[in-house]
């Protein structure tokens, strides 16, 4: 594996709830399963599968991880570093970034209302 891509065997953790990160990834093969904390233990929530990404939110708005997630398969995944989305949305309109903006708040409300 490059420093661009990690590979995760089936139990491992690729984010956990609450920490802070730089980063989101591309899961190239794979799955991954969503988990929220509710006391002392974990939900699933969701599910991942390849061609899509995870830790989006946390790299785009540079809040805490709203959520744990686990391979469940052996997983291969692309690192997008943050500093690649700066560079990009730097040659953007700033409305675009106004946008992003405002999904992310409305998403991070709408996360938190989720019972578990």
């Amino acid at each position: 594996m490059s420093k661009e891509s990690i590979r995760l065997n089936p139990g491992d953790y690729l984010l956990r709830e609450g920490e802070e990160s730089t980063e989101m990834y591309y899961l190239q093969s794979g799955t991954l399963s969503v988990f929220k904390r509710k006391g002392d233990k974990e939900h699933q929530i969701g599910s991942i599968i390849s061609g899509e990404l995870v830790g989006e939110m946390s790299f785009l708005d540079k809040h805490p991880r709203s959520a744990s997630v686990k391979a469940v398969t052996e997983c291969v995944l692309v690192i997008v570093p943050h500093e690649k989305l700066e560079a990009t949305l730097n040659g953007l309109p700033k409305w675009f970034t106004a946008l992003l903006h405002t999904l992310l708040d409305r998403l991070r409300k709408a996360n938190a209302r989720i019972k578990i």
